[in-house]
Order: structure tokens, then C-alpha cells, then sequence
């Protein structure tokens, strides 16, 4: 199953401009340009949250408000979640093509200017 979510967050991310993926703290993560994370994946748990998940980047406000609406689905996830990333559960039945729009959120949060103008092209 690690494999598998590996490989879907790979062909969602790596598809955004100039991303790349390395290990950080053990955990795939992707990065722009290798400098910014912008998502990074927990297929067997992290700490006290023992199920497959992923943190990601978001814009001002978008945690409190998915935490809000899908507290089933969102958490705040420890260390980043006091920067406003948000905990994704990757558990039970996952809506790709959510987690795609996610991940493109979370990519804009970070990416600078010229690239988010890249993607907006595409």
C-alpha cells in the first residue's frame, strides 16, 4: 500500500513545474525547484497518527476551514500545522482527483510567481 500512494502522489506532483522528490525525516516529500516542501507523505503513520496520511502546504485560512468541514478526513498535522499545513488522511476510500487538486493548492502556496504563471499556462 506504501508503494502505491507513493506512486500516485509522484505522478500528481512531479507533473508540477520544476518538482522534485527527496526523502526528508525518512518520508517522501516534494519539493520546488528543491528548495520549498510543499507535501510530504506518512504511508505507514507518523507519531501518534498511526494511519497512511500526508501533510501538505495551504493558503491562509484553508486548514481551519477543511479541519472544520471534514474533521473525519483534515487534521492539523504536529510540527507544520502551526504554519497552516494541513494533515490529509489517505485511509478508507481516497478522492484522487481531491487530493490532485491538494496538492496543486498546496504547490501554489509555495511556488514563486514565474512558476505558478507556468502552470496557469498549462
Amino acid at each position: 500500500m506504501a508503494d502505491d500512494l507513493a506512486e500516485r502522489l509522484r505522478a500528481i506532483c512531479l507533473a508540477l513545474p520544476e518538482v522534485n522528490e527527496r526523502p526528508s525525516h525518512g518520508a517522501p516529500a516534494f519539493f520546488v525547484r528543491d528548495k520549498k516542501s510543499f507535501l510530504q507523505l506518512w504511508a505507514s503513520g507518523h507519531h501518534d497518527d498511526d494511519f497512511p496520511h500526508l501533510w501538505c502546504a495551504a493558503a491562509p485560512g484553508a486548514q481551519a476551514e477543511l479541519v472544520a468541514g471534514a474533521p473525519d478526513k483534515f487534521f492539523r498535522p504536529p510540527y507544520v500545522g502551526g504554519r497552516g499545513w494541513i494533515g490529509v488522511r489517505l485511509d478508507g476510500d481516497v478522492d484522487w482527483a481531491e487530493i490532485a487538486e491538494l496538492c496543486e493548492d498546496a504547490y501554489r502556496a509555495v511556488a514563486p510567481a514565474r512558476l505558478v504563471a507556468v502552470l496557469d499556462e498549462r
